[in-house]
């Protein structure tokens, strides 16, 4: 049986630790009203750009002219994957089920006898694959210092991508993030974004007969100056709803611990006046038989 002043150490600190996971879901729902509002916001231009690209490649087909990223290098040999992860912990599964949604896709490829290339985003995720992928990391991208993720991190971020594709170093590249529906629900997500990869617009896309705009100069010239863009685009988005979900998963966390912790001092205490007063049971015991003796 622990002692009294064990059991008040104990209760201590399991309180003091109560205080700061009180704090961290504060905090974290703080953040997360604004990311959420950021993600939430991308949204709409977002879908709308791939609409508006889906219609241009719809148009443009299968054609050779097309641009190289749309596409693609006609093989499927190299395959790079970013995967986008918190720069800190303490967010339950959330880096933890983007990382394995990831290692699927590896062993798949593996299987299959295809080059994989890993490029990070985000200290937790690169701790994991460094571990388990480390001779496929090609390289990381640190946003630690970032408070608020901007347009142009995903910029230098596809910039990096591009220059990559541009020197064939890859065939394939696929972008790995957690998409947030609520703050319960965090969604690990796989996307394809070279070859561009569009859903096709409503109607006889390869007739033209949905087509309600005639563009100058060209669909692949459009193309072309459009779809580095997208690639920045797609990974703004996802940059955007990582955070959301990062903060989203943090706070079910923090709020999970806090009431872990609340359980915990609660047995604590019962177990505190149980021992205390085995403690003075037996004084009272001491006291009464050496009266007795007397």
């Amino acid at each position: 049986m622990a002692n009294l002043k064990d059991l008040k150490n104990r209760i201590s600190s399991v309180k003091s630790t109560r205080k700061i996971t009180k704090a961290m879901q504060m905090v974290a729902a703080a953040k997360l009203r604004r990311a959420q509002e950021a993600a939430e916001n991308a949204r709409p231009y977002a879908q709308q750009f791939e609409a508006v690209m889906g219609q241009l490649a719809a148009s443009v087909g299968d054609s050779p002219t097309a641009p190289l990223l749309l596409r693609g290098t006609g093989q499927e040999e190299t395959f790079l994957l970013v995967v986008m992860t918190a720069e800190k912990g303490l967010c339950g599964g959330f880096n933890t089920n983007i990382v394995k949604r990831a290692q699927v896709r590896i062993r798949d490829l593996q299987s299959r006898g295809k080059t994989v290339k890993i490029v990070t985003v985000g200290k937790k995720g690169r701790a994991v694959l460094r571990r388990t992928h480390g001779d496929m990391l090609i390289d990381h991208v640190d946003l630690s210092d970032v408070k608020t993720v901007g347009y142009g991190n995903a910029q230098e971020i596809a910039q990096g991508v591009l220059k990559r594709f541009d020197a064939s170093e890859f065939d394939v590249a696929y972008i790995y993030y957690g998409e947030f529906e609520n703050t319960m629900t965090q969604v690990p997500t796989e996307q394809q974004i070279i070859p561009a990869h569009f859903d096709a617009p409503e109607g006889d896309a390869a007739s033209g007969s949905n087509t309600l705009f005639d563009y100058e100069p060209s669909e692949e010239a459009i193309l072309a100056d459009l779809l580095p863009r997208s690639v920045s685009t797609q990974i703004f988005a996802a940059l955007l709803e990582n955070a959301a979900s990062e903060q989203g998963a943090r706070m079910t966390a923090m709020d999970n611990a806090t009431r872990n912790a609340d359980d915990m001092v609660e047995n604590l205490n019962r177990e505190y006046n149980r021992t205390r007063q085995a403690v003075i049971t037996n004084e009272l015991i001491e006291i009464i038989s050496g009266a007795e003796a007397l």
